[in-house]
């Protein structure tokens, strides 16, 4: 009947639809390979667990990454407030020793210059004489000074500019 229908010989028909079932086992079978694989999964993530203690873990990992959030951004804001301090520190110093007077030896006179990161900051020159110990301190802003400096304290000066912050 198929014969004179389409006029296709049974026996092709026959051998077409046998493909067609052995290609559909073919599927059922990788499948069912597929799904198995797919449960023993389930089992090994479901193991020692019923659905409450699951979903409790899963609760607690969600609360400890919000704990994380919120540290993170707490040490971001110290950070910050670390940094807009530090602006105001001193970060750079030049030392430099010399002998303020012939008599004296040993280099007990020295120059000491302190800077912000903005280079304002003030040179400490402490004078040792014979007679006593005289410190004078004068102001640095933006690595210049309003008073004519000595040769050791431009000598301070310019070591603290050099220096790394």
């Amino acid at each position: 009947m198929i014969q004179q229908y389409l006029g296709i010989p049974t026996d092709y028909v026959v051998i077409g639809l046998c493909g067609i079932v052995l290609v559909l086992i073919i599927l059922l079978i990788i499948n069912m390979v597929k799904s198995s694989s797919l449960k023993k999964k389930y089992k090994i993530f479901m193991s020692g667990k019923d659905g409450i203690s699951l979903e409790d873990s899963l609760i607690r990992r969600l609360e400890q990454v919000d704990d994380l959030v919120e540290r993170t951004k707490n040490a971001e804001d110290d950070i910050d407030l670390i940094f807009a301090k530090l602006q105001g520190c001193f970060q750079r110093f030049g030392m430099i020793k010399y002998d303020a007077f012939q008599e004296m030896g040993g280099k007990i006179s020295f120059a000491f210059a302190m800077l912000d990161e903005r280079n304002n900051g003030f040179i400490m020159n402490v004078v040792h004489s014979r007679e006593g110990c005289y410190c004078y301190v004068k102001d640095i802003i933006d690595a210049n000074s309003v008073v004519t400096l000595s040769e050791e304290e431009e000598e301070a000066l310019r070591i603290a500019l050099e220096e790394k912050a």
